[in-house]
């Protein structure tokens, strides 16, 4: 019997914030010496940066336990016992991907992404199917970049957008120029971006920053008489 929580844990945390950066409910901001590190100046050649576009969805995740492939939600919930219709379009939609993610991960991995199905503080029109993975992770660590990156695309699936990528930092105010053109059929303005930093190939911390002006849930029904606003499919 498969427990509501497989892994007994969330499957995906909180990512800290960068100074200017618009906080939500029970939001934080990082360190402010990761911020120089990500934003202003890398602490020597071993530093490496990754900057991707951020995603408006809801976070969910995908697991291997016990040679089945569950949908989970952000909490670790399996996906069918969510009250929300997305989540379970989220399982139909896992089923008809089974033997992707059957292939693509091992016994107690995750890969996490973001559910596009449904707009929540934006629209979009995609271009791509509607789950965009950000993370693979097992036993609570994440798989560096290019690995990531190889082992996605390898399967066709889709990745954020990429802002940047080098041993230089990526300020802010590039970010936000970076993102006036989405790379996931935003049809409004893009939330903000996500920062990696990778030293010596492990995965050291990661940081973001979401616009102020930002409105979380603004197109969900119960701010909208009832009504469920679905993004543009391909």
């Amino acid at each position: 019997m498969i427990s509501e929580k497989p892994l007994g844990i969330k499957a995906y945390g909180s990512i800290p914030h960068l100074p200017s950066s618009r906080l939500g409910t029970g939001d934080h901001h990082c360190h402010e010496g990761q911020a120089r590190i990500a934003t202003e100046k890398t602490r020597d050649k071993h530093d490496y940066v990754i900057v991707q576009e951020k995603l408006d969805g809801s976070n969910v995740a995908v697991t291997k336990v016990d040679g089945k492939i569950l949908a989970l939600t952000r909490s670790g919930y399996l996906a069918n016992t969510s009250k929300y219709e997305q989540h379970h379009k989220f399982v139909e939609w896992v089923e008809d991907n089974y033997y992707r993610f059957y292939e693509l991960l091992m016994p107690g991995e995750r890969v996490c992404g973001e559910w596009l199905l449904q707009a929540h503080g934006t629209r979009y029109a995609l271009p791509h199917e509607p789950f965009v993975a950000f993370d693979l992770i097992y036993n609570q660590r994440r798989l560096d970049f290019a690995g990531f990156e190889y082992r996605m695309l390898f399967l066709d699936f889709m990745l954020p957008k990429v802002l940047h990528r080098g041993k230089s930092s990526f300020s802010i105010e590039n970010a936000i120029e970076a993102i006036k053109t989405s790379g996931h059929g935003a049809i409004d303005p893009v939330e903000g971006a996500v920062w990696r930093i990778e030293r010596k190939g492990e995965i050291d911390f990661l940081v973001k920053y979401v616009r102020p002006d930002k409105e979380d849930g603004k197109y969900f029904p119960e701010n909208n008489n009832g009504i469920i606003t679905y993004n543009k499919l391909k």
